[in-house]
């Protein structure tokens, strides 16, 4: 269809190539026209139906005198098939030369008549014993046809018998490439290629096998390994492939010396040939990234869509391939081994079906192809077939042999995928083609190391889980075991059971992180992407867990009791008008409420501070892993550089070392930044949570807050100086004699500095707050429950006072009743975050000296933020491949968290202390 050709009885008059042709009608008296279709001749024997001229079976056409010029009229000369010249017309039919051999031997002429037997242009004698009647079909499974190949037809049978009874060498391989083209079909039942071909095998036991190998006879091509059970394993499995391989040292980038032996469709041998330089991809790329395939340790995948019509043109004839891997012996020769096919389409026998997957049930063998465009062709071997076979998953496995320490590995597998395309319209179709080389090892016993670790660490997460509902048992002052408890436990076990998840998939990451890509001799290999399916589980269990955990945090945050006790007491008296009485009295001197409105800022703004800074951090990962360039660390090849060439292959991403290198480089930036803070800047320059304490103090206000029901924190802030509502020169003065220690220290007891605390309260205690708390959101109740005989901010005013009152008395141990003592917590305490003792009869405060009130902040739990935000980030980067696109959702989702943070945490603040909402800002 690419050119234009005149029809029979004209001639070419000019001719450009494409369409620009002249034609030109030939003379009533000279119909025919020559063979190269310039010109017009006679035809004494008749016409072809191009409008060429013919002759009969035993002659030959001739056109021209010897000198070369044209005859009007063409000759059709016999050639002598007689003992004396034993000729016959060559295949085009233009010259008379010697007859096949087996015609002479046959008949001592060039006839093949009867009895004798003519196939595939031999001649066999009907007394020789000659193979079965080969069936000249093709199976195509996939598409559920079955046809009558035109070149199976022609050369089958012929193939078989010159195979069998000569030994041909040439035939043999062509029988044994027919067998090939058929899928390597194995039935007792049939007579088709590969029954030949197995009949022909097993009857010539007497000529021997190849270079000891059992399965090569002499001959014969090497098609199959044999069908005994368990012999896949052995092929695959029992010997180790003589050399070693390293990353490192004079032997780094090692490749693989593939090489193939070639042959045509009739058997013919073509060439030695290196499979550098893309044979077996399909796929066109540039010869560097091509040859990269072959590179020791490089994880290689490609893959492309393919027009049918370009495969017809590059590959019209099948090559036949037989694959090696070349290496050098201890004596310094060149050896080579042959590399096993597993044929996905082989079309088992009865005793192979089902067997599944397991490899001793595999049927290896070796021989294939690539593009078959030859045995779909049903009759005219001219045109275009039926359909076309394609290798469209070709995939070279390389096994790690176990626990190697000096690069071993087991013989390499090339497993080939084959599709039936049925040709309809070769410009519109198109086929998805793929080739990979996979490094793989046993990862059995890895899984089973974190399968162990995992139940251990799960088993100690579930011991730590009911220590830590004991101790919230003991908080919320309750010892009966209901829903509520069995709830609480599974947050808490959630909690450290995504710890588990997080230590087990970290740990993972960075080991093979720095076991593959920091090894010289190969020991290990990463595992494939199928192989990394747990390991994608356990991160995406890990999130969610996590995620469950952070929302339990940020609920229990934002429903916190906090209190602000103001210990300032009025300074005298004035004059006030007593309103609807028209007189006037004196009163106490009110206290100013901006002390306290001014800690409620403060409190309000260091509810979302953290140890480190998120967008510091995000955009520092980011750095290293886009710019600095650690993101090329999770190639799957044994580079640890950290810059590509452009121009390089680029090797696919291993999920888990994208894991690795991000966890990694999440961790130690926020390690860092953790000992900035804490050790230079918090020290040096800034530290929020130590100056809300010295704030509280120099403001006279104490901070109580209730985490639980019966357990919470202190922050003693009641002034060594009596007063704080003061003009500057006093507070300045007042500063200066605490600098000189002429004042007492700021301690809740007398000469100590201790003004953070743990309180544990009693629950008469709990009982007394909570009745005069429920006047002080009496306000947002129904208004049938309002006293009708005053506002509604007179009521939270008393309410208010009241709560003040309460709690500076209960600090000054003015209720016997409530009392409480001072003690430090046990180690043993501290390290199991609960209380031993009871709070029966009097309230404990413990001694703090970590500031662990801020547990109810963000500040105080950055390790749970952390590993959110690690985990939040990876599990964008696995869906997406993208650590940009992660870096930007993890700010933004900071962001928002934040958000709601501070929101929420602002409304709780102004409900629980009855500090006005419009004063916080």
């Amino acid at each position: 269809g690419s050119s234009c050709v005149c029809q029979p009885g004209y001639r070419m008059v000019s001719s450009s190539g494409g369409s620009s042709v002249i034609c030109e009608k030939c003379p009533e008296n000279m119909n025919g026209v020559t063979q190269d279709g310039w010109n017009c001749i006679i035809c004494p024997k008749g016409l072809t139906s191009e409008g060429k001229c013919k002759c009969l079976n035993d002659e030959i056409l001739v056109e021209r005198s010897m000198d070369g010029i044209l005859l009007n009229e063409a000759l059709c000369i016999h050639c002598n098939g007689s003992e004396q010249a034993f000729s016959a017309p060559d295949v085009s039919g233009n010259r008379c030369v010697r007859c096949e051999q087996t015609f002479i031997n046959v008949s001592k002429s060039c006839d093949c008549s009867s009895p004798n037997i003519l196939t595939g242009g031999l001649c066999f004698s009907a007394s020789e014993s000659l193979p079965p009647k080969g069936l000249a079909t093709v199976r195509f499974v996939q598409l559920g046809i079955t046809l009558t190949s035109a070149w199976f037809l022609k050369n089958l049978q012929s193939s078989a018998s010159a195979c069998w009874l000569y030994s041909n060498l040439t035939a043999c391989q062509a029988l044994g490439n027919m067998c090939v083209m058929n899928m390597n079909s194995l039935s007792s039942s049939n007579t088709d290629a590969c029954g030949l071909f197995q009949y022909i095998y097993i009857n010539t036991a007497r000529l021997g096998i190849v270079h000891s190998i059992a399965f090569w006879r002499h001959n014969l091509p090497w098609l199959y390994y044999g069908d005994q059970p368990g012999l896949a394993s052995q092929v695959l499995e029992a010997n180790h492939f003589p050399t070693i391989f390293s990353f490192n040292g004079t032997d780094k980038d090692v490749k693989l010396q593939f090489i193939a032996a070639s042959f045509d469709a009739a058997g013919n041998f073509l060439k030695w040939q290196s499979l550098e330089g893309g044979i077996l991809q399909l796929c066109p790329d540039t010869q560097t990234k091509l040859n990269a395939a072959y590179a020791f340790g490089t994880t290689y995948q490609q893959s492309c869509k393919i027009s049918v019509s370009k495969i017809l043109l590059d590959f019209a004839n099948p090559i036949f391939y037989d694959l090696f891997l070349e290496y050098t012996g201890d004596n310094g020769q060149q050896y080579l081994w042959a590399v096993p096919v597993l044929n996905l389409n082989l079309q088992y026998s009865e005793m192979f079906v089902n067997q599944g997957s397991n490899m001793n049930n595999w049927l290896l063998t070796r021989r294939f192809f690539l593009v078959d465009a030859l045995s779909g062709k049903e009759n005219d071997l001219g045109k275009l077939p039926r359909v076309i076979r394609i290798a469209s998953k070709i995939t070279i496995s390389i096994r790690l042999l176990s626990h190697t320490q000096r690069g071993t590995i087991y013989p390499p597998l090339i497993t080939i995928g084959y599709t039936d395309v049925l040709v309809q319209n070769p410009e519109t179709q198109s086929v998805m083609v793929s080739f990979s080389v996979n490094y793989e090892m046993n990862q059995s016993e890895a899984q089973i190391q974190t399968d162990i670790t995992l139940g251990v660490l799960g088993g100690l997460a579930v011991l730590w889980s009911l220590l830590k509902t004991a101790g919230w048992k003991r908080r919320t002052g309750s010892s009966i075991i209901d829903l509520q408890t069995v709830l609480k436990f599974l947050l808490f076990y959630a909690g450290d059971l995504a710890n588990v998840f997080f230590i087990i998939t970290v740990g993972t990451g960075i080991y093979w992180l720095v076991f593959f890509k920091a090894q010289q001799f190969v020991s290990v290999l990463l595992p494939l992407p199928s192989q990394e399916e747990d390991f994608v589980t356990y991160i995406a269990c890990a999130f969610s867990l996590k995620a469950l955990q952070f929302l339990q945090l940020l609920v229990s945050q934002l429903t916190v009791d906090i209190f602000f006790i103001d210990w300032e007491r009025p300074k005298g008296k004035v004059l006030k008008a007593v309103e609807g009485e028209g007189v006037i009295k004196s009163a106490a001197s009110p206290v100013s409420i901006w002390r306290t409105y001014f800690i409620a800022n403060e409190w309000n703004e260091i509810q979302t501070v953290r140890k480190i800074k998120p967008l510091f951090q995000v955009l520092a990962v980011l750095f290293f892993l886009e710019v600095v360039g650690f993101s090329n660390l999770a190639l799957m090849d044994s580079s640890s550089s950290l810059t590509r060439s452009s121009e390089s292959y680029i090797a696919p991403w291993s999920r888990i070392l994208r894991f690795g290198v991000s966890a990694a480089l999440w961790l130690a930036i926020a390690f860092l930044q953790i000992i900035f803070f804490s050790v230079f800047y918090e020290r040096f320059i800034e530290d929020k949570m130590s100056q809300f304490v010295d704030l509280c103090c120099m403001s006279n206000i104490s901070v109580f807050l209730l985490s639980h029901s019966c357990f919470g924190y202190y922050i003693h802030g009641r002034s060594v100086h009596g007063h704080a509502d003061t003009n500057m020169e006093e507070m300045n003065m007042n500063l200066k004699r605490e600098a000189e220690n002429l004042c007492s220290q700021r301690g809740l007891l007398p000469n100590t500095d201790g003004q953070t605390f743990q309180i544990s309260i009693s629950r008469k205690m709990r009982l007394h707050y909570d009745r005069i708390h429920e006047t002080l959101t009496r306000k947002r109740g129904p208004a049938r429950l309002l006293d009708s005989s005053a506002n509604t901010s007179e009521q939270s005013t008393r309410a208010y006072n009241t709560m003040n009152k309460f709690l500076s008395s209960f600090i000054d141990h003015v209720h016997k009743e409530m009392d409480y003592i001072v003690k430090d917590k046990l180690l043993l305490e501290r390290i199991l975050g609960m209380e031993f003792m009871e709070p029966i009869e009097k309230s404990i405060f413990y001694n703090d000296e970590g500031q662990s009130f801020t547990d109810v902040l963000y500040y105080g739990n950055e390790t749970t933020l952390l590993i959110f935000d690690i985990l939040f980030f990876s599990v964008v980067d696995l869906a997406s491949q993208s650590f940009v696109l992660a870096a930007i959702l993890t700010y933004l989702q900071q962001e928002i968290f934040r958000f709601i943070r501070n929101t929420l945490g602002q409304k709780n603040l102004a409900s629980k202390t009855l500090v006005d909402e419009r004063f916080l800002i």
